[in-house]
């Protein structure tokens, strides 16, 4: 099944200060979410952020936060706790302004956050896309084994580009050469 604007709602889990700098290929991962958040806001593709403990793990990465949302509107991120999003709660209602059935997940770590999000919003009904060169783990293995698991349970593990390229759906798209350039 190819991925839809009308259908997708972007997710980005945990990038934050305390915690990226640990992650394996973080440079690989950042760049990547970058290009996710260009094309999601030239698309009006819906975005949703979380916030793994920031009392501890710290706010979101400031080159991230600053791409979440057009200058001026409310950052839509939630705090949490849990490992997975949908366990958090609160988090269902948070999602319920765009409710959509494809949800693409990007972020840290993979093996924790995103595989317990991506499996619980596939136990929901939702068509899960897990962006893996927008994801990382402290290591390569974990992320790996991560992969491994979403794929045995139905989860389609894809790439920045294969997202961007569904989104935009063809050539003639007037996001076309703008975000095929964010990929060169």
């Amino acid at each position: 099944m190819l991925l839809s604007v009308k259908r997708s709602t972007l997710l980005i889990i945990d990038l934050q200060e305390r915690l990226a700098p640990a992650v394996h290929d973080l440079k690989r991962v950042l760049a990547n979410v970058k290009i996710l958040l260009a094309a999601a806001r030239a698309l009006e593709v819906p975005v949703l952020a979380s916030e793994q403990y920031p009392k501890g793990l710290g706010p979101t990465l400031p080159e991230i936060s600053s791409l979440l949302t057009p200058p001026g509107t409310p950052q839509p991120v939630v705090e949490k706790t849990h490992f997975s999003c949908l366990a958090e709660p609160g988090f269902a209602e948070f999602l319920a302004p765009a409710p959509r059935d494809q949800i693409v997940l990007a972020g840290i770590e993979a093996h924790v956050c995103v595989l317990q999000t991506a499996l619980d919003f596939k136990a929901m009904g939702r068509d899960v896309f897990v962006v893996a060169d927008a994801c990382s783990s402290r290591t390569q293995a974990n992320a790996e084994m991560a992969y491994q698991r979403m794929r045995k349970n139905d989860i389609d593990v894809v790439s920045t580009e294969m997202v961007v390229f569904e989104w935009l759906h063809q050539a003639g798209n007037p996001s076309f050469k703008s975000l095929s350039a964010l990929i060169r």
